[in-house]
């Protein structure tokens, strides 16, 4: 593999998490290309991949309408939110 050229690492890899649905390896592209974007010297590309990899997620939600489904994901919207939404302690009325 090592005389492999980047590209053909990258498309062997991508094809080889495709097959095994290897949502982890997605995710781990997804947390690091802002900042390897931005080692890259491409600051803006990087802040732009942040606002990219939000809206994939936001449209992958918005096509499962199914409220069962909706439903299954309820309490990580709600873990996420009591963690780190600020205004959702102020909302409430807790400190």
């Amino acid at each position: 593999m090592e005389r492999l050229e980047t590209h053909e690492l990258r498309d062997r890899a991508v094809a080889l998490a495709r097959r095994r649905w290897d949502i982890r390896f997605f995710w781990r592209l997804l947390e690091l290309l802002p900042a390897v974007e931005a080692a890259a010297g491409n600051l803006e590309a990087g802040e732009a991949g942040v606002a990219q990899a939000s809206g994939l997620f936001y449209d992958a939600l918005g096509a499962q309408e199914d409220p069962r489904v909706q439903e299954q994901l309820r309490p990580i919207f709600f873990d996420y939110l009591a963690k780190h939404d600020d205004s959702a302690e102020e909302s409430t009325g807790s400190a």
